[in-house]
């Protein structure tokens, strides 16, 4: 990208004259082509629009402007940086056959992992304060981005039907492949939640990174990455910090005796969560959050593997085995979490029951 062309771009934001400005790549996300602005005292996230992976902007601009116009974002203790409207006033300007959205930018820090476990119990508080935050959301104004993102029986169904087409398979894949085949009794658990929790604003998307910490990590400044804002469940998104913050290992390790649930942080994301939901959650969703990760780590375990059998056509490998391998990976962190239950629940209690 040359700086004519991003001044092109910018042209469309009548804010700012954008007249002297500097530019440079920023960041390491997969997903979009990212660059800073820096515009005298001011600096902007310039982002181009991935549409191969996000193949519905204009739902996710939707859901974006309900969330803007429905909540106020001034009640929230960090940032949630949103898309600035265009001089149209639209959140996503095309130029050149491209999309492209701009941002403000938020200064902090931003991590992989955890380093302490106060890192765990802050992003999950502010993930959990999100969701609380959401509730005056009317959710079922909200489109779809991701067609059945997180729906465990969909994917379970996707699975059985593409094994189901292969006309053979190894030995080391039929393992795999009989693991998950084997989760029918969470299936049947998740489909008994489906039909008792209610519908809530959740990010969808709650690693780590998606988090802006203060420079010195004593709170978070931004909650970012917001193109998967969607109606779902609590327990998804609760769910996912269990899966990327509460494992030893990162989704691609092939560590494999490595790969575990460490309890301790587990805990601290339960508390942090708590914390923000306790006033929130019902009844139903309070009991679901001790599935959440059970849920999560078995729909990526699923996509991973039926990406594999079907070739890798969705997710990107760096070698031919990757998806084979994430699945891998998911299983024994799923079979982790399975065997960890019991002592899962007991902390459940003591944190979930403590105040009532």
């Amino acid at each position: 990208m040359v700086k004519e062309n991003i001044a092109s771009i910018l042209a469309a934001y009548s804010f700012n004259s954008f007249e002297d400005f500097s530019f440079h790549p920023f960041g390491a996300g997969l997903i979009h082509g990212t660059y800073l602005i820096d515009s005298g005292e001011d600096k902007y996230i310039l982002q181009e629009f991935n549409t191969t992976v996000f193949q519905f902007p204009e739902r996710i601009a939707h859901n974006q402007r309900q969330i803007k116009s429905q909540g106020d974002d001034s009640l929230l203790p960090f940032t949630l940086p949103l898309p600035i409207p265009n001089s149209a006033q639209k959140l996503i300007t095309e130029w050149n056959g491209k999309l492209f959205r701009l941002f403000e930018f938020v200064s902090g820090q931003t991590i992989q992992q955890i380093t302490n476990l106060n890192q765990a119990y802050l992003a999950s508080k502010a993930y959990g304060v999100f969701a609380d935050w959401g509730k005056i959301v009317e959710t079922h104004k909200l489109q779809e981005c991701i067609p059945d993102f997180h729906r465990l029986d969909l994917r379970f169904a996707t699975l059985q039907k593409v094994a189901a087409d292969k006309e053979s398979i190894s030995i080391e894949d039929q393992e795999i492949l009989d693991f998950y085949l084997g989760q029918k009794a969470l299936i049947a658990e998740y489909k008994k939640y489906q039909s008792v929790l209610p519908h809530r604003l959740t990010h969808n998307d709650t690693k780590i990174n998606n988090l802006i910490f203060s420079n010195d990590f004593s709170k978070v400044e931004a909650l970012v990455d917001l193109d998967t804002l969607m109606d779902g469940y609590l327990m998804y998104d609760f769910g996912d910090l269990v899966r990327t913050v509460a494992c030893s290992e990162s989704e691609t390790s092939q560590y494999w005796d490595n790969i575990k649930l460490e309890i301790p942080v587990f805990e601290e994301l339960l508390k942090g969560y708590w914390e923000g939901v306790n006033s929130l959650a019902t009844a139903e969703e309070t009991k679901s959050l001790i599935l959440g990760g059970e849920v999560m780590t078995c729909v990526m375990g699923l996509r991973f593997l039926t990406d594999y059998l079907q070739g890798n056509i969705y997710y990107r490998v760096e070698y031919p085995t990757q998806n084979f391998h994430r699945a891998k990976n998911q299983m024994l962190l799923l079979k982790s979490i399975q065997a960890s239950k019991a002592e899962l629940t007991e902390i459940w209690k003591r944190v979930t029951q403590s105040s009532n």
